[in-house]
């Protein structure tokens, strides 16, 4: 059941507008395991498209800060390939290592904190 939401997320990834980000970590991971929780009926629950919601547009975010900062002639924060890929399994267990205490914080930056670990820039 748990592949089953964690496939959904991912098939639903690419397809999303952008929209304001608000959800944190703490709740992102509330929603993944009510969802994982549903088993399959949790391909009809809209809290999927909330969730990838939040992870595209943390990656939208993400690449335009990256290619505003390299514009402007500094280093920045992540450089993620073109075509950067990640799996929700990856992302999960990502948001699942915040500590207890910190997942208060935005998706996007947990998001960010992924993206420099997985996409370093080289000195």
């Amino acid at each position: 059941m748990r592949k089953l939401v964690i496939a959904a997320l991912a098939a639903a990834l690419p397809a999303t507008p952008l929209l304001a980000q608000s959800m944190s970590v703490s709740d992102f991971l509330a929603k993944a395991d009510a969802l994982q929780k549903k088993g399959p009926m949790a391909l009809f629950s809209s809290d999927i498209a909330k969730l990838k919601t939040e992870v595209v547009n943390s990656g939208k975010q993400l690449r335009a800060e990256q290619e505003t900062a390299l514009k402007a002639g500094r280093q920045p924060a992540t450089c993620m390939a073109k075509k950067a890929s990640i799996t929700s399994a990856e992302l999960i267990a990502h948001f699942r290592a915040v500590p207890p205490a910190n997942r208060g914080v935005p998706v996007k930056a947990a998001f960010a904190d992924l993206m420099r670990k997985k996409y370093p820039c080289r000195a």
